[in-house]
């Protein structure tokens, strides 16, 4: 609002009609988020950090440390005192110069505090400053806690880190130069914004707080991402299975059936022609199928990774061969999916099936011997209140899955989107990888349940065997030609224990590529961009630290090097075949209805 000194300081009455409309508009949203709050869909109070036997573990470590070496915690405590008196003097000093202004010196660089201000106004940079201090003073007590477990360690550090950037001075209005800015140059209104956006997405979540990251209304299943010309052939509860149309007039006779990921939609394969990896491989050549997983609801709360297997990998590949008139597949995994394609190959060894020709992983974990970022996530208290959950639910609510992903980057991906979205009243950009992020899938009790206890906690399948569908299922028995893909900076599928599981597969036949970039970006990475290079060494005796030592770097994208290697297991080359058959009629097109169905608690 601004105020007409020839007026003696009255309202215009254009401002004033701003104002009371303003006012109107928070008592209706103040109405809308007392509503959401009142009906929120609660949830295991568990998930919601650790249990306080941790932080009690922590405080008795910390006092028995400085018993045992009162000098080493005095002079982390000396130092902290030491340099925030120091920066009190110091703004003290230059507020009595009268000289308004910040130290010579604004201190280290944080891409959170780009607003000049944060160097030039004494105000915002003695709040930067002083946050920095606090913020290294409590890194530098969780480093010195030594009598603590080396896990329970980790957690300490990971939470602590989570509170200290949960308290960052650009998460609050009175110390944001940016909101401030804003909220002064458009007389409240991006306040007013902020709000309708902080209420629009409590209401999009049932009452939980997950911030929107991509405007959704931008994009259209079909329309413009997921595009690329094919049908679904076969649909039954627990996936659809989308030919693609032929852009060649031969392909390879092998047809390439490809499962992604069902914590996620298969479309991060297919966002635009540009990017698209499915348009690629049909490009090269192949006959693909692609996997589109049912959005389980409560009903699938007794649904297992058995049948995933069953009622996914072995139908998908059964209709895929009776399409193609072939006795075989080459398969592709994506993430858990390529980790349940480990379980599936074991089973059909041991069935004696020859059905998969060769497999593909990309960013695949088998070995989960190091659990890496997740180890918070997968200690006992933290698997309990999930298990709590899904008994509760019937399902593991993709909302929770979600919160724990983005808080492993909470900086990009939570508190920076949540201050342009509630603080400055911005609509969230229209970016398709980040729509697709915010597109998540619900998993079903059992099956999360399997995955979390049997695989990631007691790493069955890489110590001992993993038990299902009746059948020991090992490592060992993956035996047929492999290539897996790892990302180096990936912090989902860490590349050294997708190495270190592929080392375990029982195939004399072995491909292993580290690409650039992380879980996303270097799997998504086509050629016309030369954005990433990868990495290649054919001795796999090697641990990865030699490996990686002793490795080819090669610039440019790897799909072309994974390309030939698929082409040379693809066959002969026959007349190329439009989707279905008269066994197989076209149910609608590609991307289908199971991908267009959305996440509800």
């Amino acid at each position: 609002m601004t105020t007409n000194d020839t007026t003696g300081g009255a309202v215009s009455g254009e401002n004033l009609d701003k104002l009371n409309s303003n006012l109107r508009k928070v008592e209706e949203l103040t109405q809308r988020l007392t509503q959401v709050l009142t009906h929120r869909s609660t949830h295991n109070a568990a998930l919601d950090g650790p249990n306080q036997e941790l932080f009690t573990k922590a405080a008795t470590a910390y006092w028995h440390e400085a018993f045992r070496d009162p000098a080493k915690v005095l002079e982390h405590q000396l130092q902290f005192w030491s340099k925030s008196v120091t920066h009190f003097v110091e703004a003290q000093q230059a507020l009595a110069s009268g000289k308004l202004q910040a130290p010579v010196d604004p201190g280290p660089k944080d891409r959170r505090f780009a607003n000049p201000l944060w160097d030039t106004h004494p105000y915002f940079n003695y709040v930067k400053q002083q946050y920095l201090i606090n913020a290294d003073a409590v890194t530098q007590a969780v480093e010195g806690v030594s009598d603590l477990d080396p896990k329970e360690k980790q957690r300490l550090a990971y939470f602590s880190r989570q509170i200290v950037d949960m308290m960052a001075p650009t998460n609050f209005l009175a110390t944001n130069p940016d909101a401030l800015e804003k909220a002064v140059a458009t007389e409240g209104q991006s306040l007013i914004d902020g709000l309708e956006n902080l209420i629009s997405d409590l209401e999009a979540n049932n009452g939980e707080l997950i911030v929107k990251l991509a405007d959704d209304k931008a994009f259209e299943l079909g329309g413009n991402i997921a595009t690329t010309p094919g049908k679904v052939i076969y649909r039954n509860r627990m996936m659809e299975l989308i030919q693609y149309t032929p852009t060649t007039e031969k392909v390879h006779k092998t047809p390439v059936v490809l499962f992604p990921p069902w914590i996620n939609k298969f479309y991060i394969l297919d966002l635009k022609q540009q990017n698209s990896l499915v348009k690629w491989i049909v490009e090269q050549g192949h006959t693909l199928f692609v996997v589109s997983w049912v959005n389980p609801d409560a009903t699938y709360a007794g649904v297992g990774m058995e049948d995933y297997i069953e009622d996914g990998y072995l139908a998908a590949i059964r209709e895929a061969k009776g399409i193609t008139g072939q006795k075989q597949v080459n398969a592709i995994g994506y993430c858990i999916a390529g980790t349940t394609l480990s379980l599936t190959l074991s089973l059909l060894k041991q069935r004696k099936d020859k059905s998969i020709k060769s497999a593909t992983f990309f960013t695949a974990l088998t070995d989960f011997g190091d659990q890496g970022e997740f180890t918070p996530f997968l200690t006992d208290d933290f698997i309990d209140g999930i298990e709590a959950e899904t008994k509760d639910k019937g399902i593991l609510p993709s909302v929770i899955m979600a919160r724990t992903f983005t808080f492993l980057r909470s900086t990009d991906l939570v508190y920076t989107p949540a201050i342009k979205s509630y603080m400055m009243g911005q609509t969230p950009p229209a970016f398709d990888l980040l729509y697709w992020n915010g597109d998540g899938a619900n998993l079903p009790a059992k099956m999360a349940m399997q995955y979390l206890r049997g695989l990631c906690q007691r790493n069955e399948l890489a110590e001992g065997g993993f038990d299902l569908m009746g059948h020991h299922l090992e490592l060992g028995d993956v035996d047929v030609p492999l290539c897996a893909i790892a990302c180096e900076t990936d912090h989902i599928a860490p590349w050294k224990d997708s190495y270190r599981g592929v080392q375990q597969m029982g195939s004399k036949d072995k491909t292993f590529i580290m690409t650039q970039s992380g879980h996303i970006a270097g799997i998504v990475n086509p050629p016309s961009k030369n954005k990433y290079g990868h990495y290649t060494n054919e001795d796999m005796s090697l641990d990865h630290e030699a490996w990686l030592k002793a490795a080819d770097f090669h610039e440019g994208s790897w799909w072309p090097r994974w390309g030939a290697w698929l082409k040379k297991r693809g066959g002969a080359m026959v007349n190329a075949r439009k989707p279905g058959d008269s066994a197989h009629p076209v149910l609608e097109d590609a991307p289908g209805s199971y991908v267009t169905v959305k996440a509800r608690p």
